[in-house]
């Protein structure tokens, strides 16, 4: 292990030690990322790049795993069990006991053994996004470089509800239309940044925003189908991507999962970018031609609050 992941690993046992010691309370991403001192932002990523499951599924198999050991070596009844355990109510427990192991509190403290057969696939479809290649062969595929972009002016159109079919190809021709109309199509960066996290956020409610930069002197008139903004200086770690969105995705997965957490950087505060580098075909999602970036800072070895 390098120095680097080493620290990512100490950071997140302290999330860990945290998430345990109050699994009977309801812990917001916010404080978590705030015991290890991560970004809010990318917070939940890092967790699942160090981990292999997310923050939920975690918590939940702690749950259960706990709920296990007091229903065989305490005689604590199940509803006093399911308060220390963070459970609801003792049907919740039930609930969430017999799905994860296969049977219920109820047979497993009369000792009936567990079956728990496909848990891995029920808390943990992040897996299903990743690809078979190695590590190695990530690393080959994706080289990736450090930038440092200035502050930007830029202008959007924001979308909810993003996976939903037909809904980013429209908000991105939208966008290449009215830039057409002003005169920036074809001087100034087309990009797409997501603003949520599609193993935290609900699917309906993910939003994306398809964005082009703007020049220092453009004005904005009163009723343009876009809106403005700025985003600050950062430096980011970009990958090219050139293929169908499996590789897009393998793109993205290689840098949270494998460069990140084995670099000398951190996550900084900031979404994500995919800047089109062919123009022409920002709409054409057959096949992408892109700059894959998260916006990183130099990793600090912060020590425990205890």
């Amino acid at each position: 292990m390098n120095r680097s992941t080493d620290i990512y690993q100490r950071r997140i046992n302290q999330v860990i030690d945290h998430l345990i010691n109050n699994l009977d309370k309801s812990v917001s991403l916010d404080e978590l990322a705030s015991v290890a001192f991560f970004s809010p932002f990318h917070f939940h990523r890092v967790f699942v790049a160090m981990m292999g499951e997310t923050v939920n599924a975690f918590t939940n198999r702690m749950r259960n795993e706990k709920t296990a050991r007091l229903l065989r070596l305490s005689k604590k009844t199940i509803a006093e069990i399911a308060t220390e355990c963070g459970f609801s109510s003792t049907a919740t427990l039930s609930r969430s006991f017999k799905k994860y192991f296969g049977v219920s509190p109820g047979q497993y403290r009369k000792g009936e053994k567990i079956k728990n057969s496909k848990i891995r696939k029920d808390l943990q479809p992040i897996t299903e996004y990743h690809c078979d290649l190695t590590p190695e062969e990530l690393e080959q595929l994706f080289p990736v470089r450090i930038k440092h972009l200035p502050e930007r002016r830029i202008a959007y159109i924001r979308v909810t509800d993003a996976f939903k079919k037909g809904i980013v190809i429209t908000a991105f021709a939208k966008l290449i239309d009215w830039s057409k109309e002003v005169g920036l199509y074809g001087s100034e960066t087309i990009f797409g940044m997501s603003k949520d996290d599609p193993e935290v956020t609900p699917k309906e409610k993910y939003r994306y925003e398809a964005c082009i930069t703007l020049p220092k002197d453009f004005k904005m008139t009163a009723d343009s189908p876009v809106q403005r903004t700025v985003l600050p200086a950062c430096k980011y770690a970009f990958t090219k991507v050139s293929g169908d969105i499996n590789l897009v995705a393998a793109g993205i997965n290689y840098l949270f999962d494998y460069w990140l957490i084995n670099s000398e950087y951190e996550c900084e505060t900031q979404p994500g970018l995919e800047v089109f580098l062919d123009r022409e075909n920002v709409c054409n999602w057959s096949h992408f031609d892109l700059d894959i970036g998260i916006p990183v800072k130099a990793i600090n070895n912060f020590k425990s609050k205890k």
